[in-house]
């Protein structure tokens, strides 16, 4: 497998979110891992809301021009991860099940979602539903 560029696009505002983001580690034969801010106004962010994809509901992570999409993002960033530290070993047995992630991935958002609300953040509303500014 060539080396390439991957982008995954989260809320940095998000304490869990961007803690996570920041210790997730590909194998070094998979690619780099670029780290895109969900609340910056990018290209790739257009690209998330042209695909209809609610930042405020999942991460997004773009491999070889295909967007993955919550629990899928999660998946394939455990199978993409190295195996070296504690932080990378957890999260390849947690997440490496497309099974698992699937059940799992609903309640960290539940719980991501309620952090935010008690830390007064606004949503991104990416696709800008009326209404939609509070968590």
């Amino acid at each position: 497998m060539s080396r390439k560029e991957i982008v995954l696009v989260y809320d940095e505002q998000c304490p869990f979110c961007d803690h996570y983001c920041r210790l997730v580690r590909l194998r070094e034969s998979v690619g780099s891992l670029t780290l895109v801010d969900a609340r910056q106004d990018t290209a790739i962010m257009e690209e998330i809301t042209e695909a209809g994809l609610d930042i405020d509901q999942g991460m997004v992570l773009k491999m070889d021009g295909r967007l993955y999409y919550g629990d899928d993002a999660i998946h394939m960033l455990a199978l993409l991860s190295s195996r070296s530290g504690i932080f990378n070993r957890l999260n390849y047995w947690f997440f490496r099940s497309a099974k698992r992630a699937r059940f799992w991935y609903p309640v960290l958002r539940a719980c991501r979602n309620f952090l935010l609300k008690l830390l007064g953040k606004t949503k991104v509303n990416n696709l800008a539903f009326q209404d939609n500014e509070r968590f």
